[in-house]
C-alpha cells in the first residue's frame, strides 16, 4: 500500500458518522492526524482551536454535510488477476478501482496464474501492492496446490508470507476428506476458510440459473442444489472440526437458510452476499449479453428476497463484490463460451444504497457493519472502527447523489458490468486509507 512519510491532518466536517463498533450514528466532526483517528466530536468542538495558525494552514478539510462517514470499506472477495492475467486487471488498477469504490482494504483471491499457493507468489503480491496500490491488499492463499484439489498447500508458510485467509475460490475442494484436513489446518493456524460452494458434478456445464428463463432461452442451467449441497457439507465440516468457515457469494434461499440454522446452534460460520445477487434476477438474462453470466448465477426473485432478509436479520454478515474482471473480447464470446464474472468494486456502494438502504431493508449503520466492521472481524484485523487511535481508514459517501453508472469512468481495466447505464443513488466522495486521501471526487 503506497503511503507518504508525512501524513497531514484531515478534518471531515459535519458528516453523519456511522461507527457500528461504537453504536454511533450521528452528525459529528472527525479528525485524523498522523494516519490515526484523532477525535470524533460534536461539530465545532474539535482540536482546531488549540492548533497554531501554522498547524491550521496544513489541515485538509473535507466538507461532509449530508454524507455518510463510515470506517473504510473492506472487501473480502476480489480477483486482481495479478500475477498472470494483468491484461484483465493488475494490483495497481484494481487498487485504484477499490479506492474509487470506497474500499480501504481488499482481499485478493488465489486463482491467479500461477495460483497463490507459494510464499514466493504471496511475496510478489504484497511487494507490488506496497509499491503500487493506494489501498491495503491482503492476499488469500490457496487451499490446495495449483487449486487442483489433490494436495494441501503449506499453509503455515503461506501465513508466514502474509496471507489473511485461505480459499479455493472459483471452485470447491470436491474431496470432502481433503477439505476437512484443509479446514483443520486453517483452524490450527488461526485462518478463516472462504468457501466457494459449487458442486462440480451438479454444475454440469450450466451457464445460468436452471429455471424457466434458462428453458425459454435454451441455455444449460445449474440448479440451486449445486450451491446448497456444498454449503451443507462445509457447514457440517465446520461443526466437526471447529474451523471458522465463511460462505462466499451466497445466492440461494437454501444456502441462507443453512447458514441461519448453523448460527442458531452456535457454529463458527459467516456468510456474504454480492450486490448483483440482491439486485438482479435471472429475468435480466437475455441470452446474448455475457455480462449477465456469473458463478453463482443470478437466481430467482424468491432467492433475492431470501438474501435481502438474510442481510436484514444478520444471517448474512457481509456485502462483498466478487470483483471478477474480464476483457471485452472474452465476454464477447457469448453466454456459452464467455468466462463467468463481473466487476464490482466501483458499483457496490450505489447498489447497496439503492437496493438496500433507501428501501429500508438495512439501515446505514448496518451497511457500515456489513461492509467494514464484520469483514474486519472475520479476518481478525484491527479495522472497521473510527475509535480514537485506530488506523484512519474512512469512507465518505453522499447517499443522495443520483446518477447513471458509466463503465467508461471505471478505474478497473475491465468494463464487464451488467449495470452500465443503470440509475442509482449513492456516490463515494472520498476514501482515506491509513490517513492518506487515496480518492477524492473532483468537484
Amino acid at each position: 500500500m503506497t503511503t507518504s512519510e508525512n501524513r497531514g491532518t484531515i478534518w471531515i466536517r459535519a458528516g453523519r458518522v456511522l461507527d457500528p463498533a461504537a453504536g454511533l450514528d450521528g452528525v459529528r466532526d472527525l479528525w485524523i492526524k498522523d494516519g490515526k483517528i484523532e477525535k470524533v466530536c460534536m461539530p465545532g468542538e474539535g482540536p482546531s482551536a488549540e492548533r497554531s495558525s501554522a498547524d491550521a494552514a496544513e489541515v485538509t478539510v473535507i466538507e461532509a454535510e449530508g454524507c455518510y462517514v463510515m470506517p473504510g470499506l473492506i472487501d473480502l472477495h476480489v480477483h486482481l488477476r495479478d500475477p498472470g492475467q494483468e491484461y484483465k486487471e493488475d494490483i495497481e488498477s484494481g487498487g485504484r478501482a477499490a479506492a474509487r469504490g470506497g474500499f480501504a482494504t481488499i482481499c485478493c483471491m488465489a486463482n491467479t496464474v500461477p495460483a497463490a499457493d507459494s510464499p514466493e507468489t504471496i511475496a510478489y503480491i504484497r511487494e507490488k501492492a506496497e509499491r503500487l496500490s493506494p489501498v491495503q491488499v491482503i492476499p488469500v492463499g490457496a487451499v490446495t496446490k495449483g487449486l487442483a484439489g489433490e494436495e494441501l498447500t503449506d499453509m503455515a508458510a503461506l501465513k508466514e508470507a502474509g496471507i489473511g485467509a485461505v480459499s479455493e475460490d472459483g471452485k470447491s475442494v470436491m474431496d470432502a476428506a481433503l477439505c476437512k484436513k484443509g479446514m483443520e489446518l486453517a483452524r490450527d493456524l488461526g485462518l478463516v476458510t472462504l468457501a466457494h460452494c459449487e458442486h462440480k458434478g451438479m454444475q454440469a456445464g450450466g451457464v445460468m440459473n436452471d429455471g424457466e428463463v434458462s428453458k425459454r432461452l435454451g441455455l444449460p442451467g445449474f440448479c440451486n442444489g449445486a450451491e446448497d449441497i456444498i454449503a451443507a457439507r462445509d457447514i457440517l465440516l465446520a461443526e466437526e472440526t471447529g474451523a471458522r468457515l465463511h460462505l462466499c457469494h451466497c445466492s440461494t434461499a437454501g444456502s441462507v437458510e443453512l447458514l441461519r440454522a448453523a448460527k442458531k446452534i452456535g457454529l463458527p460460520v459467516t456468510g456474504e452476499a454480492c450486490p448483483h445477487h440482491f439486485t438482479l434476477t435471472d429475468e435480466a438474462v437475455d441470452g446474448t449479453d455475457a455480462n449477465f453470466k456469473m458463478a453463482p448465477p443470478l437466481r430467482t426473485a424468491a432467492d433475492v428476497e431470501a438474501i435481502k432478509k438474510g442481510l436484514a436479520d444478520g444471517t448474512l454478515d457481509c456485502i462483498s463484490t466478487d470483483h471478477a474482471p474480464h476483457a471485452d473480447h472474452e465476454k464477447a464470446k457469448g453466454m456459452r463460451e464467455a468466462p463467468c464474472g463481473i466487476v464490482g468494486l466501483e458499483t457496490a456502494v450505489p447498489l447497496t444504497i439503492s437496493e438496500l438502504v433507501r428501501p429500508g431493508v438495512i439501515t446505514p449503520l448496518q451497511m457500515a457493519e456489513k461492509m467494514s466492521l464484520n469483514p474486519a472481524r472475520i479476518l481478525g484485523i484491527d479495522r472497521g472502527t473510527l475509535r480514537p487511535g485506530a488506523q484512519a481508514d474512512v469512507t465518505v459517501i453522499d447517499p443522495e447523489a443520483e446518477y447513471q453508472i458509466d463503465k467508461e469512468s471505471f478505474a478497473s481495466k475491465s468494463k464487464n458490468t451488467p449495470f452500465h447505464g443503470r440509475r442509482v443513488h449513492g456516490k463515494v466522495r472520498a476514501t482515506i486509507a491509513a490517513g492518506e486521501i487515496v480518492f477524492k471526487e473532483e468537484t
